[in-house]
């Protein structure tokens, strides 16, 4: 099929490279001319594990190709895909979708013969009828079909998640737009996903309920593990208990700084000012977008704490910046908050990621960054562990304690062992483990 997607950004540039793996014949358009330059040159604009090599090959192989112009794409395609940025407004927490009404709008000068235009960006209840709304006013004779596909990938495992899928959600009641998203998704046959057809409204609240639900279990156990730290329980244990009910499951009961990244908290205001605009306020959901902004200053107070209350003056070692690993995506990372927080208290901070240090850079002022851990913690006074990055998880640890200037570890991703790292001879705190 031909499919044209419509940004390039992390969900349109996956989305349409593993498409393109597929068989469709795929463009990608981005009025970003720097981006598509340097896509048609290989350079990828975020890193997630596997996506350049997927880029590479499908574009040699002639099925997948970038554009900046939209009319390109449209022309003749089967089916245009929305992956357009629909950001938090400012002030208000509600989803910014001009990018998303803006696309339509290009979209039904271009359309030609029978097209189905895919909302794959994340977006409230009721933004489809806006699309359609907005090609029937401008176009009342195109014949087409507006139909909601959210996306459920997590960054770093991203192309997996979109080649092996836990389901497929399709909001549509037009026939003919069922059988065209069948046959683009059919080359997962064999995986046999759950294709699960929708009203459209429908599909996009399962986006909106899944992710709101996910960041209600990350909060719930960051909630235990203080718990646990005042009754001297360990939370890994408690997950483990609690994860082993088939009811509850052990996924997203990891205790930590909080959830950050591009969808859980922009998605989570969304959708607490959704339940305020229709009445029906989400209560739990409110609660957790308070508690995970607490969250992560009460982990800089921790860090505070170990270093003996203070770090005036002192030297703190920051290891891991992006929000979780395999990702260079620094938005909304827990690591932004406990860097300014720490700054605030006088503390000198140096810091190293695998990947996110250049977004890094220009979203943090006054931070020395290093070459790799060991130059990170060379002279530090204490080390916090931010991201659980697998590189840290092995460090030479008699290497690191013989280069601080004092043998303070926090562990905020819980990667090391507490009697470990004691015997070691380190004052060794981590979260929710006595």
């Amino acid at each position: 099929m031909r499919i044209a997607m419509i940004g390039s950004g992390y969900v349109g540039l996956v989305s349409g490279a593993c498409l393109a793996d597929f068989g469709h014949d795929v463009i990608c358009i981005d009025k970003n001319e720097d981006k598509i330059a340097a896509l048609r040159q290989g350079v990828m604009p975020i890193f997630e594990p596997g996506l350049a090599e997927l880029v590479a090959k499908n574009v040699r192989e002639g099925r997948l190709a970038f554009s900046t112009s939209l009319r390109d794409g449209v022309k003749g395609a089967d089916a245009v895909f929305i992956a357009v940025g629909t950001p938090s407004r400012r002030g208000d927490g509600h989803a910014d979708l001009s990018y998303v009404y803006a696309a339509a709008e290009e979209i039904a000068q271009e359309i030609d013969g029978y097209t189905v235009i895919v909302t794959k960006s994340t977006v409230p209840v009721g933004t489809g009828d806006e699309v359609e709304a907005i090609i029937r006013k401008a176009r009342p004779d195109a014949d087409f079909a507006v139909v909601s596909n959210p996306e459920f990938l997590r960054e770093g495992a991203a192309i997996g998640d979109f080649k092996r899928p836990d389901r497929i959600v399709v909001g549509t009641e037009d026939p003919r737009a069922r059988e065209v998203m069948k046959e683009i998704y059919r080359p997962l046959y064999l995986n046999e996903p759950p294709l699960v057809f929708t009203a459209r409204r429908t599909s996009e609240l399962i986006k909106y309920a899944a992710n709101a639900f996910l960041a209600v279990k990350i909060t719930f156990i960051n909630e235990i593990a203080d718990l646990c730290e005042e009754v001297d329980a360990n939370v890994q244990e408690v997950a483990r208990g609690i994860g082993l009910d088939n009811r509850i499951g052990a996924k997203f009961l990891h205790a930590g700084p909080g959830y950050g990244g591009s969808c859980f908290p922009k998605d989570t205001q969304a959708l607490v000012k959704t339940g305020q605009d229709f009445g029906a306020p989400l209560r739990i959901v409110e609660t957790v977008v308070e508690v995970n902004d607490r969250r992560k200053e009460k982990m800089a107070t921790k860090i505070v704490k170990a270093c003996g209350g203070s770090v005036a003056g002192k030297t703190i070692a920051i290891l891991g910046l992006a929000f979780k690993p395999n990702t260079d995506d620094m938005r909304e990372a827990p690591s932004l908050v406990i860097i300014n927080e720490l700054k605030k208290a006088g503390a000198t901070i140096r810091a190293f990621d695998p990947e996110a240090m250049e977004q890094a850079k220009s979203m943090l002022d006054g931070v020395s960054f290093a070459q790799n851990a060991y130059e990170c913690v060379e002279g530090a006074d204490a080390l916090a562990i931010v991201t659980e990055w697998d590189a840290f998880r092995a460090l030479d640890l008699d290497r690191v304690k013989r280069m601080m200037n004092s043998p303070t570890v926090i562990d905020l991703r819980n990667i090391y062992r507490p009697d470990d790292m004691r015997k070691r001879g380190f004052s060794y705190i981590s979260v929710g483990r006595s």
